[in-house]
Order: structure tokens, then sequence, then C-alpha cells
């Protein structure tokens, strides 16, 4: 096999790893790290006295005669570079009487088109850090920096995550891979990190550095289209380093033998944005004793020949290139609609990034150029919630059980949006999903928010698998937002086109029933709670004359049943289909104290589960500790148990 890394679809790492002895590390995290800059920094200075730890008679560039510049494709516009003219034909290797098949270059392009929208890709790297929080993660941060080569701006995403081994970067190299098991986690297809990166940028480096029970290993690999085009490569070929820190030498040990190292490197030092060794170890600086830093550079250019990433209109965010004015220009939406959450995550990561996860532990932060993103629940736009329980099913079995948060947009009737923002496993697939059009105002304004677990998403996550649960969805959401608009359009000055006459029992009584009274268990089929009336059951709503039916397989649930159920409460106040008044005073003055002191208990009921949440992530992170020392004390023990036996043995 070739001394560089070639990924294919089969790939087996055929390279054996150079003799380390096992050794124990010792060292606390700011330990590790404080080594480790020595190492580099040593490293550093003895390139800068010419006596580098790459010169065995001359430098692996000079046996080259290649220019170090790292030089963009042919074409730096992307819907456009996808043209490989190298006249290679890939050719599948016959091996050990197995059919091995090369990915040609020409694939990383076209699988990168999958991404229609560049946030799209920024999202699914994203996705990776989050991921990474059941790990310990902290935070994921997002940034502009300069190529030190020609200093054009690349894009970074760095996270403090676990890292990843020699084993794991190579996984994440190659296609179809994924390791994660975990039912929460975001990316299943192995398949998002080589799509994203290529959708952004012609070229990417990976800096990662993995830090387990006993070793401590650092990884750089490169992706670079670039390199695949210029040496017209039939396959695809990924120049990669490994280094395992020694502790007893406090220094980097070389992972697969010198000659292999030292071939990647060279590859490494000529295509990547840093020229000697000593600068790359560098970027390991600021990742800790563990995380992953990812660097695109060679961004692409729209068709007009402008960069696709906008980094100077706002230096607090990044912006898709003269988007605002295009659809302005197209559309004419009034100030009011120009500002809207809707239209701004089209062209502004920050406002993008702010809805892209339903719910954010209160330990990670997503850091956008030096600046925390605020986190925005979409229920907080809404007034006159109601939360509707959906239950899909398929050949008569539930597929499972969704509830959607429903509501008129605070700025309704004045703005022209409406929709769904459909979640899955706490991530934004569709944002402001228009299920039906409002040609005659029908729906305006009606806004949704629901995490819908029992649909797949498209391999991009910015569209869902047509399948007929998906289709049942669309036409459940369609009857949704359509009831809930003919029940409620009263409220923001529309016309009531079918009037809900209010329901006086036989003994002309009128009847008024507050919130949390006589419901009955979640997943009943027997209440409807109702704003702009009395909360009525299912049984006498559907004997009055001129009311809108529900769905059967659904519940209009009260916001008690709603808690904790995949749904955020905004913690501000929240009239969930308020009781009528009775006429009188004092029954309704009681009825508002009883409201208010609810609203109150909520309020401290969220306190307490966002503290809750924060000891579990505590008690997790202990527990690991613990198993390391564990683990760390029954290794000691084994020592000293061979040392005694060592020791008996000589006295005999």
């Amino acid at each position: 096999m070739s001394l560089i890394d070639v990924v294919e679809l089969s790939s087996d790492d055929e390279l054996g790893e150079v003799d380390v002895k096992p050794v124990k590390l010792e060292l606390g995290a700011q330990t590790v790290k404080n080594k480790l800059w020595k190492t580099q920094r040593a490293i550093q200075d003895s390139e800068e006295n010419s006596s580098s730890v790459l010169d065995q008679g001359q430098s692996p560039l000079h046996d080259t005669g290649i220019s170090c510049i790292s030089l963009a494709p042919l074409c730096r516009q992307f819907w456009k570079a996808g043209n490989y003219n190298d006249g290679i034909a890939s050719k599948p290797t016959f091996q050990n009487g197995n059919n091995y098949l090369h990915v040609h270059p020409m694939f990383l392009h076209s699988n990168a088109t999958s991404h229609k929208w560049a946030f799209g890709a920024i999202a699914e790297l994203l996705d990776n850090a989050v991921d990474e929080i059941q790990n310990g993660a902290t935070f994921v941060n997002v940034d502009k920096i300069s190529n030190p080569k020609d200093g054009s701006p690349a894009l970074l995403i760095q996270d403090d995550g676990n890292g990843m081994d020699p084993e794991a970067m190579r996984r994440c190299m190659s296609f179809g891979f994924s390791d994660k098991k975990s039912k929460s986690a975001i990316g299943q297809y192995g398949n998002g990190f080589k799509t994203s990166t290529m959708r952004l940028g012609a070229d990417v480096i990976v800096f990662s550095r993995h830090q387990d029970k006993r070793t401590l290993t650092q990884s750089i690999g490169l992706l670079s289209y670039t390199f695949l085009v210029r040496t017209g490569h039939d396959r695809i070929v990924v120049p990669m380093v490994d280094y395992k820190f020694n502790p007893t030498t406090e220094t980097l040990d070389i992972m697969h033998g010198r000659e292999h190292f030292m071939s990647n490197l060279s590859l490494l030092l000529q295509w990547s944005p840093y020229s000697t060794e000593a600068e790359l170890l560098k970027q390991f600086n600021d990742i800790g004793a563990h995380g992953t830093k990812v660097m695109i550079y060679n961004l692409w250019f729209n068709n007009d020949g402008s960069p696709e990433l906008d980094f100077n209109t706002d230096p607090e965010d990044i912006r898709i290139s003269g988007d605002t004015k295009k659809v302005n220009a197209r559309l004419g939406w009034k100030e009011v609609n120009e500002r809207h959450i809707a239209n701004r995550l089209h062209h502004s990561l920050r406002v993008y990034l702010s809805i892209l996860y339903l719910r954010i532990p209160a330990t990670f932060q997503i850091i956008l150029r030096g600046r925390v993103v605020e986190h925005h629940n979409t229920v907080d736009d809404l007034k006159f919630p109601e939360y509707i329980l959906y239950r899909p099913q398929t050949g008569g079995t539930v597929e499972g059980q969704v509830i959607t948060t429903i509501g008129f947009l605070n700025d309704a009737p004045h703005v022209s949006y409406h929709g769904f923002n459909v979640y899955h496993k706490n991530r934004l697939i569709l944002p402001y999903w228009q299920v039906v059009s409002y040609l005659d105002s029908r729906g305006r304004g009606v806004v949704g928010v629901l995490e819908a677990d029992f649909i797949e998403p498209s391999h991009n996550k910015q569209d869902f698998e047509r399948t007929s649960l998906f289709q049942k969805l669309e036409v459940r959401l369609k009857e949704m937002t359509w009831e809930y608009w003919d029940y409620h359009c009263g409220l923001i000055g529309y016309q009531v086109k079918k009037k809900l006459k209010p329901v006086t029992p036989q003994n002309g009584i009128h009847q008024s029933f507050t919130l949390g009274q006589a419901f009955p268990a979640l997943g009943s089929k027997n209440t409807v709670l109702d704003k702009s009336g009395p909360s009525i059951p299912s049984g006498l709503r559907k004997s009055v004359p001129g009311t809108v039916k529900r769905k059967e397989h659904d519940d209009v649930l009260p916001v008690e049943y709603v808690k904790g159920a995949k749904v955020i409460n905004t913690g501000k106040s929240q009239s969930v289909r308020q009781v009528n008044p009775t006429g009188n005073p004092l029954k309704d003055q009681e009825a508002k104290n009883l409201m208010q002191e609810n609203n109150k208990l909520r309020a401290k009921c969220m306190e307490y589960e966002k503290r809750e949440e924060e000891l579990s992530l505590k008690v997790a992170q202990l527990k690991r500790d613990m198993k390391e020392v564990d683990d760390e004390y029954n290794i000691m023990l084994a020592e000293l148990e061979a040392l005694r036996g060592v020791k008996k043995e000589k006295g005999a």
C-alpha cells in the first residue's frame, strides 16, 4: 500500500503502528498542555536554528521540487468546480480475491452538492460538536481566521469535545462510517463532515487531540480538493500524521513508522496553510487536553466572483453575500417582515444558529465570532398558544406521538409569515415550513413548533424523507393551522367566519372550567381546551352547531400536561385558553389570582428543572472521573504486585 493514506469505500489500515511501550498518563489536563507546549516550542526553536526534526540530509519538499504555495482550484465557484478533466478513469483494485472500489475525487464535489445552502453545511459541522455534549463538551466556536500562506479568509470550527484518536480520524475522513450509537445523537450517516466541508471550501485541515485512560494522541488530517485536482489523482488521497505523547520523555512520538510519517507530513506542509511542522503543532496550543479544530480554506465564490460567505458586513456575524438585497428586491417586504427571524435566518448565521437547536444545556455555548449566540425559543414569539397531541399511525399501529405548540406570532396580523419549525432529535430541519397558502388570509401569522422524531431527515438535514408518515404529518399540520385560525382569528382582528356558540347546559346555568380542573390523563380523547371560551368536554362541543370538529386522534392539552414532554415552556405568563368571565367580580378575581400563582409555580419548576439538568451533567462528569481514577488505581496495583513478585523471586 502507498505511504499515503488512501480513503476508499472499503478502506482498511494496513500500516502497522510502531512499537511504543504502554505508559501511564498521570498528568492533569493543564500539565499535559504545558508539556506539549514545551515540546512544540522546542521543535519550533530547532527549526529556527536550521536543525529541524524534518532535516534528514534534505527537506522532503526539496526532494519533490514542488512549491509549497497552496494553489486554489482552477475554478473557485462551487457550482462550476466539479469539472475534473484529468482524463484518468478510476479503476477498481483486485486484492486477495476481492474487488476494492476506489472513490474518485469528483465524488467529493458531487457529494457536497447535497447542500444547496452554505449555512446548512455549517450546521452539519456544529452537529458534531453538539453530539459531544454527552462527552463533556462545553462550547463550539465558529470564527473567521486568515490563511497564513496567502492571507485569504478561512472558516474555523472548534470544540472541546472528546476529540478523535487516529482510528476515529480515519473514520471521519472515510465515507459511511459512523460510531454514534446514542439514540439522541444527531449524526448517523457518516457523511456529513465530507459534504459540509467540501461545500464550504475546496480544502479542510483537521487537528484533533484525544486523551483516554492511558494515552494522549494528536492527529492531523488534510482533505484537499485542490491537491487532488492539481496532481491529477484518480482516487481520494488523505495525508494524515499522528503523534503519541510519551510522559517518560515528555515528547511526542510519531506513529505508523517514520517513512510513512515523513511522506504524509511533506504533503501536509505542501498543500496546507502551514509550511513547517512547528506551525502545525502550534495549532494544538489552544485546544486543551482534548478537542477538535476544523479549518476550511480556499472558500468558494459566488457566480459573480464575490466570496459566498460575507465576513465584513457584521464583525460579529457571518452572512450570505448579497442575499438581503436579492430577497428584498424580489418580494418588496416591509420593514416589519424584513426584521422577522423567519427572513433573517436565511442570510444571518447568528439568527439561524439561535433557533438551530430546540434545547441547549446551560453548560454549553455556541460562540460566533467572539460572542455567544443567544438561544431563541420560537414559542416565546407566540401569543394565545395551544398544545396539540398528534399520534401518527400506519397500518393501525401508532408510530409515536408529538406535541405541537401552535399560536399567533406577536406581530400578527402585520407579518406575512406562518408555518412550522419542525425539529428532529433537537435539531431544526424545516424552519417556518409553510404547509398552507393564505390567499384569503386564512392561516396568516399562525406558527407552530414540534419535534418529529418518528420521521427521518434527508442527508443534508434540510428536509425529511417523503414517506407516508411525512405526508400524513403535512396533511395534519395543514388541518391544524386552519382549525386554529377558525377558532382564534378574531383575537387578532379578523372576522370570524365560523361563529362558535357558547355551550349552555340544559339547566340554563353557564359552566366554566379552570385549568387543571377535571382533566383526564395524557392520551385521553375526551377533552378540548379553548382559549376563546371555557374548557369544554369534547362530547358537549361536538353537539354544538357551528363549531369546528377536531381530529379524533388529537387532543388539545392543558399546559400542565405539556410540561416535560419535548416542549419548552417559555417562563413568561401564558394565557392558555383562559376561562370566560363569569360576570361575578369575586370569582373573576379569584381566577386571576389562581392563574398568577400558577405562573409563579411554573417559573419555580423551570428553575428546579434547569438546576437538575446542571447537576446531572456534573454527576456524569464525576462518574467519568471516578472511573478513570479507579482504572489508574488498578493499573498501579497490578504494577505493585508485579514488583513484589520480582522482589520475592530475587529474595528466593
